[in-house]
């Protein structure tokens, strides 16, 4: 039995891991914050649980009530944060959540009676854009987020801080694109559904199997099953089974009224570039460890389907009314990327298309569309069953080069390789000596530009982090730091020309853009 402390309950997986560890058979007391606004789901969750639930009403925003929270406990699972599309709407309040909640939520755990076990919950989009040049990833790679994704930006910073910041027991889970039982209804509210690249490589988990994971972990640990776990930097994935592209995602929730993704859409509403999606080479780790996965996609979908009978009769009514009763009227929503070309908002436009003449260029029909999950690719053809198998990608190139001899066991490296691990990364290592196979004391680096700062080995050759000024969004500068760092170049190139030259930023809450042109920055 174990006390834990839970952010993000009334959420998707924070509400599956209440139920998770309140199911188990070691009779958990859990305790949640929850925002005065969700006072009804506490109520409902109380009434469910007893007391075994405790309550505090709060903010992570505010220390106290992350404090009040943690102190006491024995684990912290933070899983709460503002997702899109609210973060969206309001880049200001996600900062504060996402990376200020963070900040509260360590602290807290640092500053308790018995400080406890820290697992953190990041998430796939700090990988940032992928295509079929590289749809494999894992974690090590860089880390890119796409422009304006204040959301994925905000985790970044999250989760470094954790990395960093002294806490005596840590993980970081990077949480995959997730399928839940309101996903549905809340993708016709808003025009966050168009900026799912058609082929962009996704790896769905069910909500019901990230919560059951983070139960696992929790009672592997009691039992001394989780020991090698902590100190280290996971993806969640679904495995095989889950791997799909934009287009099959939506393929596969429009069939349950009679419908397809061809049927309902046209290609050019959705952008072609600058989201986020990987099939996790990796995911694999988790599921060995601690036994999660449940559903499959096409579990989902049935789930779904069984939830949902009233979806039967839409396949009743003709595809064009439904195209214009629940996608068309979505075109003109403030978060829709056709609204944004209308709105001439230039430096949306330049990073989700490239420039405003890429939209010209993008196919009206999907005869004229390459589609991966068909097999299609600009330049001819693959076997997509075949490239969604992890052997296949390691024996074919698609893994991202880390810089360093990755066949030696962590206990090997040594200076030399954090020398070629920063030279690779367009700087070099400070630092003269490191003990060898020591990963967590911190040395000293420096950047391309010149930036000086301390980093543990692992931050940076393991996970993926880099300079934590010219290199951590915010200002998205990936444009101009590519050029000077290999690290990036690898996959920054597969959707980007070398001759783009953007930095976008918010200003005054807006997205705003500057392109580097003859030595002079331009508004974009």
């Amino acid at each position: 039995m174990a006390k834990i402390a839970l952010t993000g309950a009334s959420g998707a997986m924070g509400e599956r891991t209440l139920y998770e560890l309140m199911n188990s058979p070691k009779e958990h007391t859990v305790r949640i914050l929850v925002l005065p606004e969700d006072k009804s789901f506490a109520n409902k969750a109380k009434r469910r649980y007893g007391k075994r639930l405790e309550v505090v009403v709060g903010d992570l925003m505010n220390y106290e009530d992350c404090f009040e929270l943690v102190n006491g406990t024995d684990y912290v699972l933070h899983v709460g944060a503002l997702i899109p599309p609210g973060s969206d709407h309001d880049a200001e309040r996600t900062r504060r959540v996402n990376y200020g909640g963070t900040v509260n939520m360590a602290r807290a755990a640092m500053e308790s009676e018995n400080e406890p076990k820290f697992v953190y919950i990041s998430t796939v989009a700090v990988y940032g854009n992928r295509n079929y040049i590289h749809p494999w990833g894992r974690v090590g790679d860089p880390l890119l987020p796409s422009a304006f994704d204040v959301y994925a930006a905000s985790k970044v910073r999250a989760e470094r801080h954790i990395l960093e910041c002294g806490l005596k027991k840590w993980a970081v889970l990077r949480q995959t694109a997730m399928l839940h039982k309101k996903m549905l209804m809340n993708n016709i509210k808003d025009g966050l559904m168009f900026h799912t690249s058609w082929n962009a490589p996704l790896e769905w988990a069910t909500s019901d199997d990230s919560g059951f994971l983070m139960k696992q972990i929790v009672d592997f640990d009691i039992d001394k099953k989780a020991d090698d776990f902590w100190y280290k930097v996971y993806n969640i994935g679904g495995g095989k089974e889950c791997r799909r592209t934009g287009y099959d995602t939506f393929d596969g929730g429009f069939k349950l009224i009679g419908g397809s993704a061809e049927s309902f859409f046209k290609p050019v509403w959705n952008i072609p570039r600058n989201f986020h999606g990987l099939w996790f080479y990796d995911s694999d780790i988790l599921e060995e460890k601690f036994a999660f996965r449940r559903r499959t996609v096409d579990d989902y979908w049935k789930m779904i389907g069984k939830m949902h009978p009233e979806y039967a009769a839409a396949k009743l009514l003709p595809a064009e009314l439904i195209k214009k009763i629940v996608i068309e009227r979505l075109l003109s929503d403030e978060n829709a990327p056709m609204r944004w070309v209308k709105d001439k908002e230039r430096a949306r436009i330049a990073a989700m298309f490239g420039s405003t003449d890429n939209i010209d260029l993008c196919p009206v029909e999907w005869k004229d569309y390459p589609l991966l999950c068909k097999g299609q690719i600009v330049d001819g053809s693959v076997d997509y069953d075949l490239i969604r198998d992890e052997k296949y990608a390691k024996e074919n190139g698609y893994l991202l080069s880390h810089g360093y001899d990755e066949s030696k066991p962590d206990s090997e490296l040594d200076i030399e390789d954090m020398r070629k691990a920063a030279e690779f990364r367009g700087g070099k290592c400070v630092s003269e000596t490191m003990t060898k196979g020591d990963l967590y004391t911190p040395i000293t680096w420096e950047c391309h530009d010149g930036h000086r700062f301390d980093a543990s080995p692992y931050t940076v050759l393991k996970a993926g982090h880099w300079c934590p000024e010219c290199c951590m969004p915010e200002p998205w500068q990936f444009d101009i730091t590519a050029k000077y760092i290999p690290f990036f170049a690898q996959v920054w190139y597969d959707t980007h020309a070398k001759g783009e030259n953007a930095i976008y930023f918010y200003e005054n809450g807006k997205p705003e853009g500057f392109r580097l042109k003859e030595g002079q920055l331009c508004r974009i």
